[in-house]
């Protein structure tokens, strides 16, 4: 993100967790609508970045794999998640 690189951040959360908080700038997809979604939003070769909760939390893990086969080719999961960043004291905000 401080590099300024092109990529699509998404929250794979249900929206009452995303809008308490979520990463600044991520878009939420819930995990339970990401084929549809993911067609509407993302082009196959875009950079996307998934995460949900925590470590603890396999919402990302299972998005990131849904993505993948779908055929997206530049899918990454943040494993450590929300948790993880609120952690380090970067800026989160809340719909």
């Amino acid at each position: 993100m401080d590099r300024g690189d092109d990529f699509h951040l998404v929250e794979v959360l249900q929206p009452g967790p995303y809008n308490k908080a979520h990463i600044k700038g991520a878009i939420n997809i819930p995990f339970t609508k990401m084929g549809e979604r993911a067609r509407e939003t993302f082009e196959k070769d875009d950079e996307i970045v998934v995460y949900c909760a925590d470590t603890e939390c396999q919402a990302s893990p299972r998005a990131a794999e849904k993505l993948d086969a779908m055929g997206y080719v530049h899918v990454y999961d943040y494993e450590a998640g929300k948790a993880d960043w609120m952690d380090a004291g970067y800026p989160v905000e809340s719909a």
